[in-house]
């Protein structure tokens, strides 16, 4: 089952990953919080859209009346202990009968909404390294792997060794020290035990797409790291990883936007949610 799944979503990930050459290539284009705040209020008023035509709207205006109703009722008739507590009783049982008419458009929207946070992170939530940063690259061999933990790191104009190869057995790793040369998006090779392997790697300023991680044949490695083609299974080697440095962006940087992209979303829903006549 896990593989069929991992292999579905390599399918779902290159179609993705070729969409957004066009659909997300300007982010590099402009400052960090204009393109988080632009993308986040198409997402924002996607899913609302989404929710309109997934979700039963008569039913949920049906109910969103008798709240109103209800709150008008616990106004009036705020003198009456019984009244009172029969109302917030009504009120109680139509806040959980709408949360119940939410949940289909919600799932529905689930997977799609962590597709688009795992292409964004490849944008806000690291940085590219700047030319002569150093840094780490690992490649994690399999547990189960009984080949020797033989990697060579081939020669290229883009990077040079400053120290490596480094076996940590215990770990099942082979770890370079790298220092980048010059700007671009460029191809790492390995060979391992004769085979050769690649790596994304990204130098220069501003926003660049980063992968930090090559992946395995693992689901939830496959939709959290979406930028390179994961492992196959019968691969000895499990991931291949690169550590960039942390964005310091309070509107898009490392962790913060997610949290900005969010809200943001939220807040443009709440805006249109008048103008498209969308009941939430």
């Amino acid at each position: 089952m896990s593989y069929y799944l991992s292999l579905i979503l390599t399918w779902i990930n290159a179609i993705i990953n070729a969409l957004s050459v066009p659909l997300l290539g300007w982010i590099g284009l402009v400052p960090g919080w204009l393109s988080n705040t632009i993308i986040s209020a198409i997402v924002g008023i996607f899913f609302l859209v989404v929710f309109k035509y997934t979700s039963n709207q008569k039913a949920i205006g049906r109910v969103k009346d008798i709240i109103k109703a209800n709150m008008l009722a616990l106004w009036l008739f705020k003198e009456s202990i019984v009244v009172t507590f029969k109302t917030e009783a009504k009120l109680f049982k139509s806040s959980f009968v709408l949360l119940l008419y939410s949940v289909k458009p919600v799932l529905i929207m689930f997977f799609p909404f962590i597709l688009i946070l795992a292409q964004l992170s490849l944008w806000y939530q690291k940085r590219p390294l700047n030319p002569g940063e150093e840094t780490l690259i690992t490649v994690q061999f399999n547990n189960n792997s009984a080949e020797p933990l033989n990697a060579t790191l081939q020669p290229t104009t883009s990077i040079e060794t400053v120290l490596g190869p480094v076996t940590i057995s215990s770990k099942n790793q082979v770890l370079w020290k790298i220092r980048a040369l010059k700007e671009g998006y460029h191809t790492i090779d390995f060979d391992v035990n004769s085979k050769t392997l690649t790596k994304e790697l990204a130098v220069g300023n501003g926003f660049m797409r980063t992968s930090l991680l090559r992946p395995g044949y693992h689901p939830l490695d496959i939709i959290l790291y979406p930028a390179e083609a994961p492992f196959t299974p019968e691969s000895i080697v499990e991931s291949i990883s690169i550590e960039y440095p942390d964005r310091s962006d309070r509107f898009a940087g490392t962790d913060w936007w997610v949290m900005y992209f969010i809200v943001c979303s939220i807040v443009f829903a709440y805006l249109f949610k008048p103008i498209l006549k969308v009941k939430l």
